[in-house]
């Protein structure tokens, strides 16, 4: 297929949860998008002392969490590479196994101020377009380009499902019911018995 548009919805997914896919949806609809690709990473670069689960564990959070999804698909690119991710080497790679493809990849609004300090960002704007979903209060400017686009606002977090997990409270509505049943049979995000 000649000059595809693909969606790249990368993160830790710890654990997967509606905000993801409504944003993720979102996008889809707003850009005319062939696919969205949900890119676990292996080894998240930007958060020190923060535990993720093992990849194994986010990669199958996330396949329950697309599974009712035609347009959504998952892309182990990252955990497959193993070690500390950064967009560019992913986007390089996309970019050999796809080259007539034409990726665009999702931030949150909040993370476009950061832009300059991606790593090798110069070269990685060249490789994909920036997708921006609106949040309140976040004023949008940028020196790279970026699309900017609305979407449905919930305040959902994976560190508050953690907590809520943690603390025995109910998470549905927050997840998608097959991600709520992975945690819950696998016992993850439970306290640790000391």
């Amino acid at each position: 297929m000649q000059g595809h548009q693909i969606g790249i919805l990368g993160g830790t997914f710890n654990p997967p949860h509606l905000g993801h896919l409504l944003v993720a949806e979102g996008v889809y609809n707003a850009l005319h998008l062939n696919k969205i690709l949900f890119i676990p990473d292996a080894t998240p670069p930007h958060i020190q002392g923060k535990h993720a689960l093992p990849a194994k564990e986010r990669v199958a959070m996330v396949k329950e969490a697309i599974a009712d999804n035609p347009h959504f698909c998952l892309d182990q690119i990252e955990v497959k590479r193993g070690g500390k991710s950064y967009t560019v080497d992913t986007m390089k790679e996309l970019k050999r196994r796809d080259p007539l493809a034409q990726y665009y990849f999702i931030i949150g609004a909040d993370m476009v101020n950061d832009l300059p300090n991606w790593h090798q960002i110069d070269e990685l704007v060249k490789l994909v377009t920036f997708v921006a979903v609106r949040r309140p209060g976040v004023t949008p400017q940028s020196q790279y380009p970026v699309i900017w686009v609305d979407v449905p606002q919930v305040a959902i977090s994976s560190s508050g499902i953690r907590r809520r997990v943690e603390k025995g409270e109910s998470i549905r509505y927050l997840v998608p019911d097959g991600v709520a049943a992975y945690i819950k049979e696998h016992h993850l995000y439970e306290k640790q018995h000391a």
